[in-house]
């Protein structure tokens, strides 16, 4: 029977980007709901990988989006209930701490482009096993995590943000970085120009170009990291045992 993966995405133009290509060299097809067109959730039941994507709403915001109540209590179902392995990106992190148990705000400092973040765990933790102490991702929010779920295990930071990773049970990752982003992806901003005016309104003229120069010369160890990651989060949900 062929595995198959949830991916709720909030914005048309966005891609599951190498964590679906992971997911499909490991046999899993993927079930792509664009929850922020309203489209239902279907019954978790038939899936055994919730992918939660980025967005450019926030997590409070149910009065503009009430699609997110419905959102959020699938999030819960799947780890409380069913815990099975689950990925929030940007958005999905913080959702996956709302639904849980946490509290998300605006960030004093947005992270719009290439970031360090430091790994805090280290190989203590199994998330964590191979990680480097430190890693240069990408990165694009205004709001981020404030306090975690109970019990979640927070294995990474920035100097901004104290709260870039976190596992919450055995096999819910949240990132609030995008390590999702391959160069492709960004370079197809160029063609969204709302994209291009949101990045310059806050870094000024050229932004898109930069970041896609800043975001080139990280790729290959930035593609390492992602799937080492994915690997620690498939070996401790039992998926695979090699890591």
């Amino acid at each position: 029977m062929t595995r198959r993966v949830l991916l709720l995405q909030h914005m048309d133009e966005d891609s599951p980007g190498r964590f679906g290509d992971f997911l499909r060299a490991d046999g899993f097809a993927i079930d792509r709901v664009l929850i922020h067109r309203a489209e239902p959730i279907p019954s978790l039941s038939a899936y055994d990988f919730l992918y939660v994507l980025g967005g450019a709403m926030d997590v409070w915001q149910e009065d503009e989006h009430p699609w997110l109540v419905a959102e959020k209590a699938a999030i819960r179902e799947w780890v409380e209930r069913r815990a099975k392995p689950f990925l929030g990106i940007c958005l999905g992190h913080q959702l996956l701490a709302e639904a849980l148990g946490g509290t998300v705000a605006l960030s004093g400092e947005q992270e719009i482009g290439v970031f360090d973040i430091s790994l805090q765990a280290g190989n203590a933790h199994p998330i964590a096993n191979g990680l480097p102490a430190t890693a240069r991702v990408t990165q694009w929010h205004h709001a981020e995590v404030t306090s975690p779920p109970p019990d979640a295990v927070i294995f990474a930071s920035s100097r901004a943000t104290k709260i870039q990773a976190m596992l919450v049970g055995h096999c819910a990752l949240g990132l609030q970085f995008h390590a999702e982003w391959k160069n492709e992806f960004i370079a197809s901003w160029a063609g969204f120009p709302s994209y291009v005016a949101a990045m310059e309104k806050v870094l000024g003229p050229e932004a898109h170009a930069r970041l896609m120069v800043d975001a080139a010369t990280i790729m290959p160890d930035y593609h390492r990291f992602a799937r080492r990651l994915y690997d620690n989060l498939m070996s401790m949900a039992g998926v695979r045992t090699e890591a």
